[in-house]
């Protein structure tokens, strides 16, 4: 074993190490016992049986018993039908009056059903209106006309009436809350696959697209951008995340032809950079001005060829003013997400390898699953090239509730986690 200082502080499992000596630390760790694992779970039923809340679940004791591969899954199974009932119970009301709430704002949405469900549940399309910056009559025409801008073959096609009027309209701190919150109705009342939801808008909706789609591209399929401005936001969060922009080469209004041009360039590079990310597809129509003459409806079938990609390889995690505590498969502490923090991660068999050389991130978790790597054999982390740890981590059922519980996706849980602490304080 080799010897050189650490900076770094990592918790594995619940265990905290202190990174002062070993260049390479092998934490040992017993396989999980098959017959704990097994009762654990068949405890899990019990008391999902019973009612029991999210939160006492995770105080009973069988909650961290470590699981083996298939009891993960099974208890995966057993909480994911849980929340699914419990949001069918919860949920019926907002569904049929069509409106949402988060804190004092509302947001209604009009909704329409295409084609055939497919295998695997029906397409989501989010279609934001434009307007914003304009009397509410000005808006709601604007959301009149978006109910029928676009037309998929498949898929149920949402269109929200945003919650306010203000130039901003799309791209506030409570959007993104609602969005989930949309996401989730519709999984529910309308069997919509979580792994084909797509994000698109027009003019102060193409703004929501700019600043939604890098914030919250684990969200999504993919996203299309119509005439729209990104103000201050960038491109770097969308490298797991197709991403279509569609502008009037005459659009000049608040530069936004040219700005549409820099972000070619910059999506160009991007992908230059990183040929495995960065998928785009960028049409600017020398032609037209602010409206495109529906040119831009070919992004519907573009949009249609994706899926999610849940377990990327590779993360770049760019925050946003707009804060988010997870992204894909990494986490910060709450209360702890930084503006514009850059946090590079990628993934290569058994090794984790996290970049924070623009970050002054000091908590981190790297969350896991068996569908990451193998979580029956040893996980090496690597920090900014300098500290290495390789250790076992267990899965629990702690763990795939709290997953639950911060997105409420059920079909995106995961069942063991590995902090980092890069701090002393």
């Amino acid at each position: 074993m080799n010897f050189f200082s650490y900076k770094s502080l990592i918790f594995a499992c619940s265990l905290s190490f202190l990174l002062a000596l070993p260049t390479e630390l092998i934490l040992a760790a017993q396989p999980p016992d098959v017959d704990a694992s097994g009762k654990a779970v068949s405890e899990l039923a019990t008391q999902l049986q019973s009612g029991a809340s999210w939160e006492s679940l995770n105080q009973q004791t069988f909650a961290s018993t470590p699981l083996t591969q298939e009891d993960a899954e099974r208890a995966a199974k057993l909480i994911g039908e849980s929340y699914l009932k419990q949001l069918r119970e919860e949920r019926s009301a907002e569904m049929t009056a069509q409106v949402l709430r988060h804190g004092e704002y509302s947001m209604p949405f009009f909704t329409k059903v295409y084609g055939e469900k497919p295998e695997g549940g029906r397409s989501l399309y989010i279609s934001m209106h434009g307007g914003g910056g304009a009397p509410s009559r000005v808006n709601d025409r604007q959301w009149e006309n978006q109910k029928s801008l676009y037309s998929p073959e498949e898929g149920v096609y949402v269109a929200p009436r945003a919650p306010t009027d203000t130039w901003n309209l799309w791209h506030q701190d409570h959007i993104d809350p609602l969005f989930e919150r949309l996401i989730q109705n519709m999984v529910v009342f309308h069997d919509v696959n979580p792994d084909r939801v797509y994000l698109m808008g027009y003019s102060a909706g193409g703004d929501g697209v700019y600043q939604l789609a890098p914030r919250m591209a684990d969200y999504f399929a993919s996203a299309a951008m119509m005439a729209g401005h990104p103000n201050e936001t960038t491109p770097d969060g969308l490298r797991n995340l197709p991403f279509a922009l569609f502008m009037g080469g005459k659009d000049a209004a608040y530069k936004r032809n040219e700005i549409a041009k820099e972000w070619k360039e910059k999506l160009k590079q991007l992908k230059s950079n990183d040929p495995k990310g960065y998928t785009h597809w960028v049409e600017i129509y020398p032609e037209y001005g602010h409206w495109m003459q529906k040119e831009d409806a070919v992004a519907v079938p573009w949009m249609h060829k994706f899926t999610r990609n849940k377990y990327p390889d590779r993360i770049v995690w760019k925050q946003d003013d707009v804060l988010h505590r997870r992204f894909y498969w990494l986490r910060v502490p709450e209360g702890k997400a930084k503006a514009r923090s850059l946090i590079k991660a990628s993934l290569n068999g058994q090794t984790v390898e996290i970049d924070l050389e623009q970050s002054n991130v000091k908590r981190l978790n790297i969350l896991l699953n068996d569908s990451i790597l193998n979580l029956d054999k040893p996980v090496t982390v690597i920090v900014s090239e300098e500290s290495i740890i390789k250790t076992n981590v267990h899965r629990s059922i702690t763990n795939l509730i709290e997953s639950l519980m911060e997105r409420g996706d059920p079909s995106y849980l995961f069942s063991s986690k590995f902090e980092l602490n890069l701090s002393n304080n």
